[in-house]
């Protein structure tokens, strides 16, 4: 077996599971998910790149599932424009991955377009940097910020901030030391 095919076999059995979560956070459906991996996976096994390692594996396909995604969503766009007799129902929501994404997290997500969707998962599930983000999908450094300050906006509004109660709590003149209180005798 060659050496492509052995990165291909370790990175599918290590690393399926990640990268289908990673995918799911983006689509929102397990099916979508899962053929958002399987073209990830042709698209960056169907030539042959010298050096390829499984953790330098695992980047080109999770590159590949965002620009998948993207290109999919394009598709989509162009097609609703043009066919007016048949929509397509919202697809039924999976309980396996609702329960690990959290429903709550899963809807909010569902109300962003896929750029903004895809700069939070790329930002917060991912951990990148604004410019890494802007290199990823070949866009602006003030491109991604806009969508990750509409994104976290819509999110927020949907979410809840997740201001921490300990640093937000504040004492006041009656609250004070024990040592500070002076009775009247």
């Amino acid at each position: 077996m060659s050496d492509w095919q052995d990165i291909m076999e370790r990175l599918v059995r290590d690393r399926e599971r990640a990268l289908l979560g990673y995918a799911y956070l983006l689509c929102g459906d397990s099916n979508r998910a899962q053929d958002l991996v399987q073209d990830a996976l042709v698209r960056t096994f169907s030539r042959e790149r010298h050096g390829l390692t499984t953790r330098t594996a695992e980047a080109y396909v999770r590159r590949a599932v965002t620009s998948v995604f993207i290109d999919q969503y394009r598709r989509s766009q162009r097609w609703d424009r043009v066919q007016h007799l048949f929509r397509e129902e919202e697809p039924a929501r999976d309980p396996v991955y609702a329960i690990e994404a959290g429903s709550d997290v899963h809807a909010a997500l569902a109300t962003l377009s896929p750029r903004e969707r895809a700069c939070v998962v790329l930002r917060y599930f991912d951990d990148l940097t604004v410019p890494q983000i802007a290199r990823h999908l070949g866009l602006a450094e003030g491109t991604v910020k806009r969508y990750l300050a509409d994104a976290v906006g819509r999110l927020q509004l949907a979410l809840g901030t997740f201001d921490d109660e300990d640093e937000t709590t504040e004492v006041t003149p009656t609250q004070g030391n024990k040592g500070d209180r002076h009775e009247d005798v």
